[in-house]
Parts: structure tokens; C-alpha cells; sequence
């Protein structure tokens, strides 16, 4: 069952919120110091959270409560944008050329030896319940965790 069919059978809380995690990973080289770069470049981490965030109508909020598409919009990081239907597209580029800045993906690398390892992208978002049953975005490859009355659970 997908995330949507499993949240509809749940008996939720009219407010309540589900948090969702995106996470990929690729070989890379750390001699060079470009692992997150290769990551990248050859992870649909931000492909999958620009898709996510430009859903028309979807409230996407930081852990922290920030919600993602103002704080773009309050840097300046989407005056550039000229209205032309490829807004996924357009925060995919403006989130990877701003990456150190603007803080919504992780990176984690592990090292096997001086020249080699293993770069992790991943992210973490809270959105209503209530509007992923309604816009029923694209999730595949999310895992998403709603507190119920049985405690935490987890659908991937």
C-alpha cells in the first residue's frame, strides 16, 4: 500500500501532521573533497524535495517549524523565477547551487579509507495529514511517520 492508502486508514486528528524523510546515497571519492558535490549531482535527493515542496496547495515545514517555500522566498532565492510551470525544477537548481545555504538537506559521508566513501543526502519535513489525502503528492521513496493512537508509526 502507498503512503496516501495507509495515512486514509488511520484514524487521525483532523490537525495532525506526518513527518516526512527522503534519503540517498552514492560512492564517492573524499581524497578530492567533492563528495557532496557527487552526491549531488548523482542523487534525486533534491529532485524528490523541489518536487515535493512545488506541490500547489502543500504546506512543507522544516522539524524546526519553517516553512520551506517562505524561507526560500525571504532570502531571495525565488525572485529569479519567471512563472513558467517548471517551478520544481527551478527550486531544484536554485536548493542545489545554494546548498550550503539554505540548510533543508543533510549530508553525511563515511570514509573507508583516505580515498574512498559513501555520501548520504537525506531530509526531513512535516506536512499535514489532511493535505497529503487531498493534493495525494508524489512519494515514492518517502517514508513517513504519523503519531496515532498506538504510538509512532512508520510507513515506507
Amino acid at each position: 500500500m502507498s503512503i496516501i492508502e495507509n495515512l486514509k486508514n488511520l484514524d487521525l486528528e483532523s490537525g495532525a501532521t506526518a513527518t516526512l524523510t527522503y534519503s540517498d546515497g552514492v560512492d564517492v571519492f573524499v581524497h578530492n573533497e567533492t563528495e557532496v558535490e557527487t552526491a549531488l549531482a548523482e542523487t534525486d535527493v533534491v529532485r524528490n524535495f523541489a518536487e515535493l515542496i512545488a506541490t500547489r496547495g502543500l504546506k512543507v515545514n522544516t522539524l524546526f517549524g519553517t516553512n520551506v517555500l517562505q524561507s526560500l522566498r525571504d532570502d531571495g532565492l525565488l525572485d529569479d523565477y519567471e512563472r513558467d510551470d517548471t517551478f520544481s525544477d527551478y527550486l531544484n537548481e536554485v536548493i542545489t547551487d545554494n546548498f550550503w545555504d539554505v540548510d533543508f538537506i543533510e549530508s553525511s559521508t563515511e570514509k573507508y579509507d583516505y580515498k574512498r566513501g559513501f555520501c548520504t543526502l537525506s531530509t526531513e519535513v512535516v506536512v499535514p495529514v489532511a493535505q497529503l489525502l487531498e493534493l495525494k503528492p508524489y512519494l515514492t521513496g518517502w517514508s513517513a511517520s504519523v503519531r496515532s493512537n498506538g504510538g509512532m508509526l512508520t510507513f515506507e
